[in-house]
């Protein structure tokens, strides 16, 4: 079976293959950063991670590019508002959000930023100019005339077939049904950051930078390009335009769209007190492996009911694989079980590679395996499990590890350094003792806990229960949960 995705462009779901042999050239949009990272932007970007990691998993050589936009309207009139440089503002929130995206096991891609290509996109914007693509104004701004573009709206599926000839717009985004002449180049205004290029002082517009970058690092031509659905008009139907008028050949062959997130049922505001960065969710004492696992949840295509129930359940299930792949590594096990599981974990291998297969279905994924763990925990408890069934099962978790990056235990050490930001601008109040409890676990070495379990097992089978439960309540204060079993005792850090 190949995998099988959605493409926008098409409006139906295709089986994959590239233009090159196994390899995949792919760009997604990046941040705009002039703020910190939401949620809601980090579900496509996690769904976008999922792909990235799928294709590799399935044997694709993957060139995933990805831009920083770093200049934009809302970039200069923010900057502008603090006083500071366009880079000077930008670099804190770029800083961020790489940091963000470490902190949800992200992988980065090559990154390429718009304010490093300024002279290529002025070169691009000549080249439209003398095909008859583009226009200049009095002002010296460059606008890209859609009227003679006629596949104009075959990615958003709109019909502009009434669109008035000449009627431009200036701003980045606009209305969503409303297509006009778009601006390719803005003449400087007073005070606004500005480039002086082939073409003259100025800045670019937003689209222009997406077409210029993605064709600069992966050719006119190439293989998938994947972003919000909220980019698809209009940022994503102007990058179609700018591009193919200029080379005359499709720019990308598959579009991928991750759908927007509510918030407990209700679109994501500030006015409804509903809005959530990355780091809000970690100082309120939520683990980035929560987080992660559950906007991973929900297929990128499938509209992602985002609660704080939720993510507290996606919590548990986390914790139900790490102790579950703990079990296999401490427990005693015989040589020999009386029925070998390797079927089993054969069995989830091919039902997570058929579901993600099936245009990235991450919920039957995630279903396949813990049904595996499900009947395995149940054959461990039975006596029906040896040391030749773990390491079929440990590869079944391998491989789904690879895609979703749930089960290494390093929350704390990303919630420390996630505290010290909030110390350090000033949001001290806004840490929560929960938060407090899941770093402070980490301060614990693991081989200090396995001492002390040690300890508190020794004092139990001498029935010296007064320091038994001394030593678990010192462990429990430092955030260290212990399990006791007919196999022993099991840990875990809160």
């Amino acid at each position: 079976m190949a995998l099988r995705l959605y493409n926008t462009l098409s409006g139906k779901i295709e089986e994959f293959h590239p233009l090159e042999d196994n390899q995949v050239r792919m760009y997604s949009c990046g941040p705009t950063v002039y703020d910190y990272g939401h949620i809601g932007n980090f579900r496509t970007f996690v769904a976008v991670d999922l792909l990235r990691r799928y294709l590799r998993q399935s044997g694709f050589r993957v060139r995933h590019v990805m831009n920083i936009t770093d200049v934009d309207d809302k970039i200069i009139r923010n900057a502008a508002r603090a006083g500071l440089g366009v880079s000077e503002y930008t670099a804190k929130y770029e800083k961020a959000f790489l940091e963000d995206s470490v902190t949800l096991n992200i992988e980065q891609p090559i990154l390429v930023r718009a304010t490093d290509h300024i002279p290529e996109m002025a070169e691009f914007i000549a080249k439209l100019e003398k095909k008859g693509y583009a226009y200049r104004t009095e002002d010296g701004s460059y606008y890209f005339r859609i009227a003679k573009f006629p596949a104009y709206g075959k990615l958003s599926k709109k019909d502009f077939a009434g669109l008035e000839d000449g009627a431009r717009v200036d701003v980045d985004e606009y209305e969503k049904d409303s297509a006009r002449d778009f601006a390719l180049w803005k003449a400087p205004k007073p005070g606004e950051a500005s480039w002086q290029t082939s073409i003259g002082p100025g800045r670019p517009g937003w689209h222009i930078e997406c077409s210029v970058l993605s064709m600069e690092e992966l050719g006119e031509s190439f293989d998938l390009h994947a972003g919000g659905e909220d980019l698809i008009f209009p940022h994503h139907e102007n990058e179609i335009a700018q591009s193919e008028a200029l080379t005359g050949k499709p720019f990308a062959h598959v579009w991928f769209h991750a759908r927007f997130l509510l918030v407990e049922g209700e679109k994501m505001s500030k006015s409804l007190g509903n809005f959530y960065t990355l780091r809000d969710l970690v100082l309120k004492g939520h683990k980035p492996s929560s987080i992660r696992f559950l906007l991973a949840s929900v297929p990128y295509r499938n509209q992602l009911n985002f609660t704080f129930d939720g993510l507290k359940q996606a919590a548990v299930s986390v914790e139900r694989l790490r102790n579950f792949q703990a079990r296999l590594t401490t427990s005693p096990f015989s040589t020999d079980s009386a029925t070998s599981l390797s079927e089993l974990a054969r069995e989830a291998q091919d039902r997570m590679r058929a579901s993600m297969d099936d245009d990235l279905n991450t919920a039957q994924a995630q279903a396949a395996i813990f049904d595996m763990v499900r009947k395995a925990n149940a054959a461990i408890d039975a006596g029906e499990f040896g040391k030749n069934d773990v390491v079929p099962l440990e590869t079944a978790l391998k491989d789904f590890d690879e895609l979703f990056a749930v089960l290494k235990d390093e929350d704390g050490p990303k919630i420390e350094k996630i505290l010290d930001w909030a110390k350090a601008e000033g949001r001290a109040e806004d840490i929560t003792s929960d938060a407090l409890g899941i770093a402070d676990a980490q301060q614990v070495s693991t081989a200090d806990i396995e001492n002390k379990i040690s300890r508190m097992e020794a004092a139990r089978r001498a029935r010296d229960f007064k320091t038994s439960d001394a030593i678990r309540a010192e462990l429990g204060a430092a955030g260290i949960l212990v399990e006791t079993t007919k196999d022993g005792a099991r840990w875990r850090r809160k």
